[in-house]
């Protein structure tokens, strides 16, 4: 299930917190619970996922992202991933989530999240995001215009470009596995 009040949690904590500009950094601090484990005694891979989706929502209501969706009836998605898992966290760990808009393109925004555990990464990751209407993708153009910012993208890094560029290479829709 959804962590609705981990969500709820995150939201009134940071309701007054100052605003952001598009590619500002938004830092938030969870503890690893007894439910977020898998069989092996450190965090589900799936629920750091979903530790990175709380990070991703608070960010997009200090940016304004979440009032824009809301008065426009847009939705937002996520159109892919890739994440390094590099250390394990195990029961009852602190660590700090840190997430940022790193920039877009004419279709998509790429957002990074990082999860530290004391000066150490455990965890880093780049996702496509999408915002929807009823006829498909919105522009960032349009997007940023009803957040009332004028800005354009920062250069892409390369790994995030590459990263890109990987992508565009694979085949879809995939192929059936044989039986």
């Amino acid at each position: 299930m959804y962590p609705f009040i981990r969500l709820a949690k995150e939201l009134f904590i940071h309701r007054n917190a100052p605003a952001l500009p598009i590619t500002g950094t938004h830092v938030s601090y969870h503890r690893c619970w007894p439910q977020d484990l898998d069989a092996f005694m450190e965090m589900n891979n799936g629920r750091i996922l979903t530790i990175l989706d709380l990070g991703r929502t608070v960010l997009a209501q200090r940016s304004g992202l979440l009032g824009a969706l809301k008065a426009k009836g847009w939705g937002l998605t996520m159109a892919g991933n890739s994440v390094r898992y590099r250390k394990r966290i195990r029961p009852f760990v602190r660590f700090k989530l840190v997430s940022q808009a790193i920039g877009w393109d004419a279709r998509f925004a790429y957002l990074e999240h990082n999860i530290w555990i004391g000066g150490e990464c455990a965890v880093q990751a780049l996702f496509r995001a999408a915002v929807t209407d009823k006829n498909g993708i919105v522009g960032p153009e349009r997007i940023i215009e009803a957040m009332g910012q004028d800005v354009t993208s920062p250069a892409l890094p390369d790994w995030v470009q590459n990263w890109i560029d990987a992508d565009a290479t694979r085949v879809w829709p995939p192929q059936l596995g044989q039986d």
